[in-house]
């Protein structure tokens, strides 16, 4: 719910070059500096506590002292300023002032006081659907209110160019979100999909779509309660836009519908730091084409290595290892929504699914030959036909700009995945690690074969179990979960202060984000 939500889906942290010029850079570290003079004591403190890249920079005496750390700030170069936040002078403002934000219902940073002290879980502002108002805030002059209908061709092309040309890309402007019109209408409109909730922002003269927002509808789960929510995603301003300060405007009609509704909470991500995340995850990227990686500047030479031996490194197996192993298929629905809605109860944040959602979202409609395949599903059927674990993933490909040998990088996403291993009575945390790796390891196999390049995923669920056997490495990019008009106590998401995987703890995320 916020421009530039995620970071660049993808982007492993040695690709970082030199940015603009020295003044730019110079213009842009007074801006940050000026802003943490603004903070408190506790604003720090949380900042890095949500930025454990941040306050590994800093060392562990400034973690204590927030005084320290606010000097320690100041004394960093912007780009070490920027290492664990989105690399962007949005941060200025953001940490500023959070002048937006602080009108929204959303825990503010520094309110709890004592942060060892846990907080009343629920929501912070109680409303009624008369409250609402039945019609939007104007927008200024020569722009107009839109709401988009995806089943059109023409309008669903409008989104996908605004999208294809004006979403997130990474901070070097080298890799940019290449959605396609097949994982649009995957991701915006799973069973439950209003219209209304596609709103777009258009020129009054020329029609041209300038602005958008989505949200879909989910039943969140946070801990004990479940939530009758939605899922904001895709805002996107055309560049030349964004001074006219149309994101707020569209968050907040976004959430005059959902509250028409009565829907009155929701869930969403972001790259950069905001008041304020109920979690936060670390990216990671599993490299299967390596030299095209390379050739494009995603994944670098390591120190004394070779290209030969980086290939050799990521090589994936021609054959899949587990018995009984299959796509799945229509008939596997039931049984496969039983085991993930089984399997996701481990976890603190989950949605909720029922048959028809988990058709949606893992089993791809091989009815309709013009849709390009966006999922791809995986089962385990025992001898007894019994479906004992899933995996899936799904695929979101990068424009690369300025190359000429490469246009594009095609990435797969670790999505929902379920064993039967993890549900015993006595949970054996090794079993369920060699059965993840086991299934994660197979699922590499089909990446290969549908010539994925490379295989994102977060830290969140049990990852950290096998993240780093199968040769994920650590990212840039944090990915920070936020939920709207509900007050939560932190949740783990799977990395310890100083950004490493914490195997011991493990992850109370189990909400994947497209």
């Amino acid at each position: 719910m916020s421009e530039d939500q995620k970071p660049i889906k993808g982007k492993g942290k040695d690709t970082e070059k030199e940015k603009g010029g020295e003044k730019e850079k110079d213009r842009a570290a007074k801006k940050l500096h000026k802003a943490i003079d603004g903070l408190s004591k506790e604003q720090v403190t949380q900042l890095l506590d949500l930025n454990p890249a941040l306050a590994n920079e800093l060392g562990s005496r400034s973690n204590d002292d927030p005084d320290s750390a606010a000097d320690a700030l100041k004394r960093l170069g912007l780009q070490d300023i920027m290492t664990g936040l989105a690399s962007s002078g949005k941060n200025a403002k953001d940490m500023g002032a959070y002048k937006f934000w602080a009108t929204q219902p959303v825990p503010k940073f520094g309110e709890d006081g004592d942060l060892a002290q846990s907080v009343e879980e629920g929501p912070i502002r109680i409303q009624t659907v008369d409250e609402i108002p039945k019609t939007p805030a104007p927008l200024l002059d020569g722009f107009e209110w839109s709401t988009i209908d995806l089943l059109d061709d023409n309008q669903l092309k409008e989104v996908w160019e605004l999208l294809n040309g004006h979403y997130v890309e990474d901070d070097e402007a080298m890799f940019r979100f290449n959605y396609s019109t097949s994982i649009l209408k995957w991701a915006m409109m799973p069973p439950g999909w209003r219209k209304e909730w596609h709103r777009g922002v258009r020129a009054s003269q020329s029609r041209k779509l300038v602005g958008f927002i989505a949200a879909i509808p989910v039943e969140l789960r946070v801990r004990d309660k479940v939530l009758h929510a939605s899922e904001v995603n895709f805002l996107c301003i055309h560049k030349k836009l964004r001074s006219k300060r149309l994101a707020p405007v569209l968050i907040k009609e976004i959430t005059r519908l959902c509250n028409l509704e009565g829907v009155f909470q929701a869930i969403y991500t972001g790259g950069i730091v905001l008041p304020k995340p109920v979690s936060t995850c670390r990216y990671y990227h599993r490299a299967i084409n390596w030299q095209k990686l390379y050739d494009v500047n995603f994944s670098p030479l390591p120190p004394n290595s070779t290209p030969r031996f980086q290939i050799r490194k990521y090589a994936v197996p021609d054959r899949t290892s587990i018995s009984g192993l299959r796509e799945m298929q229509k008939k596997d629905i039931g049984a496969v929504q039983d085991l993930l809605t089984r399997y996701l109860a481990k976890y603190d944040l989950a949605a909720e699914f029922d048959k028809q959602e988990v058709e949606h979202w893992l089993l791809h409609n091989k009815k309709n030959a013009l849709e390009e395949q966006v999922v791809w599903t995986y089962v385990v059927e025992d001898e007894h036909r019994n479906i004992t674990d899933f995996i899936s993933f799904y695929c979101l490909e990068s424009s690369v700009i300025g190359n000429n040998k490469h246009s594009n990088v095609k990435a797969a996403y670790l999505f929902y995945y379920a064993t039967e291993t993890g549900l015993t009575t006595s949970v054996d945390k090794e079993a369920l690690k060699s059965r993840l790796n086991a299934l994660v390891s197979d699922s590499l196999v089909f990446c290969k074969q549908y010539q994925f390049d490379v295989y994102n995923a977060l830290s969140l669920m049990d990852n950290g179990l096998f993240l780093e056997e199968q040769k994920f490495g650590p990212g840039d990019g944090q990915l920070h979960y936020y939920l709207f008009n509900y007050r939560a106590n932190p949740i783990a998401g799977g990395v310890d202060k100083r950004n490493r995987l914490d195997v011991g703890a493990l992850s109370g995320v189990g909400k994947t984000q497209i």
